[in-house]
């Protein structure tokens, strides 16, 4: 597959690292200097330095042979432009396009991404990918992360084991004992920042970030067997008015009308047109670590707080002081990944990585075959990944036990064509057309299409 990525930031730069893994035909266009040579020395791409809006750049970069553009450049206009010089001048089959100007996305202009207009096949809004992604963790208190899996008849979580976690210190090959009926699988560890993939004589220790598949009929009760018993929050104060606070603010009131909602924000000007644009919602203006105005948004009585600011640290020192006032739950937005190993040390609860949320969405678009989503989790520790099992995958008709799985690969759950939810077993036998979650560690991807026979058919 011969794709061009506009952008080497770290989401261009990432989905690029992916890509290029995978033996894929990769140029990454940038105008900074030094990473596109950063680029051509440290991934297997071709890194090609100008404006990727430019038809001569986009004709140096092989636009007239490529398979698809991701235009992730930090400019709107510059994505849509690529996308659309790509389209009229050399026919690139798709197009997909970070864009994150609310005023772009109103469904009144729908129209303008059509194909008689500007033709982008996929628009991903970041904003409103992270606004959903805090949204659904809000709707299943307890979890640093979900993620609907299966057509939403499985869900992969993680949460953090807490002193008060009733299973930890017990082997996980005990748990089947403890729970005969549950269908429930322990995918990954991530233990202060190094994430690892259990074997059954392994144990959960306090302070561990546990990622398991459960069935979503059974989610509730997963999470009372980690002792995360949290109710929904009734009151809420998200730190950081800009883009992502004001779309989390609008789901928020379409999702959860009786939240009593508060939002803080240190721009007068952006305070005030946030006043007038969400109805319901108390915008405070000022600094979020101000004690005073902490007191003023009765930060004692709330029971989220939600830092999505611009600066890593100011969502930290956040998330800390609210734990301090009482808070049952932060989310903390991170771009950086300096504080990953901190998570469970410092108390931070769920954390949300715009990077990683981005890559995911677009790689969701980046199908492979019988390959029908991939998940980053852990900051790109690992991918989730969800096939469809062919006739001529060698793994059908045999037996788990049969099958030389490596310590990075494991499979998480199965759903059968009646959608039959199974936990695997030594003695279950891998059928065709079941629908097989595996989770494969950094790097290992490329192990899970070959041990499952996957064959590449693009845009499928």
């Amino acid at each position: 597959m011969r794709v061009i990525i506009c952008g080497a930031g770290e989401v261009g730069y990432n989905i690029a690292a992916y890509l290029a893994r995978d033996e894929n035909d990769i140029t990454l266009i940038d105008t900074n200097a030094e990473i596109v040579a950063q680029a051509n020395h440290d991934l297997d791409v071709r890194a090609v330095l100008g404006h990727a809006s430019t038809p001569e750049v986009l004709s140096a970069a092989g636009a007239a042979e490529a398979d698809m553009i991701i235009a992730v450049t930090s400019s709107d206009e510059v994505n849509m432009i690529a996308c659309q010089v790509a389209h009229s001048l050399f026919n690139v089959p798709k197009k997909i396009a970070r864009i994150r100007a609310s005023g772009y996305l109103d469904p009144i202009w729908a129209n303008l991404f059509s194909r008689a207009h500007m033709p982008i096949d996929v628009i991903i809004s970041p904003e409103q990918e992270i606004a959903l992604s805090i949204l659904k963790r809000l709707s299943v208190p307890g979890t640093t992360n979900i993620i609907s899996l299966a057509g939403e008849k499985l869900h992969l979580c993680a949460v953090i084991c807490e002193e008060d976690c009733p299973i930890v210190n017990t082997p996980l090959r005990q748990l089947t004992a403890l729970f005969p009926d549950a269908r429930i699988n322990i995918m990954a560890i991530n233990r202060g920042g190094v994430l690892t993939i259990p074997d059954p004589d392994d144990q959960m220790l306090i302070g561990d970030e546990v990622f398991f598949v459960v069935d979503t009929d059974q989610l509730d009760r997963a999470l009372e067997g980690f002792g995360h018993e949290e109710k929904t929050a009734r009151s809420i104060v998200i730190m950081g008015g800009g883009n992502i606070g004001f779309a989390l603010a609008c789901c928020i009131q379409e999702k959860f009308p009786h939240v009593n909602l508060k939002l803080i924000e240190q721009n007068h000007d952006r305070a005030l047109e946030l006043s007038e644009k969400l109805e319901d919602v108390v915008v405070l203006c000022g600094d979020g670590l101000d004690h005073t105005l902490l007191e003023e948004a009765d930060m004692k009585a709330t029971e989220t707080l939600i830092a999505v600011t611009d600066d890593d640290e100011a969502n930290i020192l956040g998330s800390l002081l609210a734990r301090q006032y009482g808070c049952d739950q932060t989310v903390t937005l991170l771009n950086k990944n300096t504080y990953n190993a901190l998570q469970s040390s410092l108390g931070l609860g769920a954390i949300v990585s715009p990077r990683a949320i981005t890559a995911s969405k677009i790689l969701h678009y980046v199908r492979r075959g019988r390959i029908k989503a991939v998940h980053n989790i852990a900051y790109g520790g690992a991918e989730v990944i969800e096939a469809e099992l062919s006739e001529s995958s060698d793994v059908i008709n045999k037996p788990l036990k049969d099958i030389p799985f490596t310590q990075d690969v494991h499979v998480g759950a199965i759903v059968r064509e009646d959608n039959e939810v199974l936990m695997p077993h030594p003695d279950l036998e891998l059928k065709a057309g079941d629908h097989v979650i595996v989770i494969a560690l950094q790097g290992a991807i490329r192990k899970v299409e070959k041990m499952f026979s996957i064959q590449v058919d693009l845009f499928s």
